[in-house]
Order: C-alpha cells, then sequence, then structure tokens
C-alpha cells in the first residue's frame, strides 16, 4: 500500500489544529482512519514532520551474481538435478522456492528426463 500524500497529511493536520471537529469526523471527511490521525500527529509531536517513513527494505535475494553463474553451471551439467542439489551445487542455504524461481528469473528452463521405462502400450 502506498504512503498517503503529503498534501492530504497537511490538510489532515489543518484541520486537527483548526479543532472545529473530532478526529474521527476529520477521518470520515478525508476517508482516512481516526487511528492513522493519532499516528500521525504522534509522528509530528516526536519527531516535527508529517513525512511518510521510509519503507522496509525486505530481504536481500538468496542468489547473487556468483551464485547465478554456479546456478547456470549446474544445470548445464545435470539438469535432472533437484532443487536442493542444485542449491547445495550454487552454494546458497535456502528454500526450495527460492531455489526454484532463481532459474526463472534468470530464464533457465530444465527439461527433466522421463524417470522410469517408456509404456508398451503407448502409440509410437
Amino acid at each position: 500500500m502506498k504512503a498517503y500524500s503529503s498534501d492530504l497529511r497537511e490538510r489532515v493536520v489543518a484541520a486537527c489544529d483548526a479543532g472545529d471537529a473530532t478526529r474521527e469526523r476529520i477521518a470520515a471527511r478525508f476517508s482516512v482512519s481516526a487511528t492513522w490521525i493519532r499516528k500521525l500527529m504522534r509522528q509530528r509531536r516526536q519527531t516535527g514532520s508529517i513525512a511518510p517513513k521510509p519503507r522496509g527494505g525486505g530481504r536481500a535475494r538468496a542468489f547473487d551474481a556468483e551464485a547465478d553463474r554456479r546456478l547456470r553451471e549446474a544445470v548445464r551439467a545435470d539438469d535432472d538435478a533437484t532443487l536442493r542439489e542444485l542449491a547445495d551445487a550454487a552454494g546458497v542455504a535456502c528454500c526450495a522456492s527460492a531455489v526454484h524461481r532463481a532459474p526463472k528469473r534468470l530464464g533457465i528452463t530444465r527439461k527433466k528426463s522421463r524417470g522410469g521405462r517408456p509404456s508398451k502400450t503407448a502409440l509410437s
């Protein structure tokens, strides 16, 4: 969800400072929550700013450039390798879904060979 605009923040603070309505009525007028107004006013009190706080960074990617290179080599060497084997070959410690996403992001396709003998009843 994106942060509310600076213009909206300024109008809400001005309405609160004017004191002509309760925070619940101000929240209804600007289509925001009363809780958000309380947080905004607390932020202004504590920091002196009503600007949005920076977003969190998220989690770092498990595969860096070197691990990507090792993954490409591992798939080229053995396209039947399991996701766990590919993670070990790339030298990363991560979950199987991260290993599954990495080749997709790099545009690497794996065509696994059939595991068993071909059926005798299949049409040739």
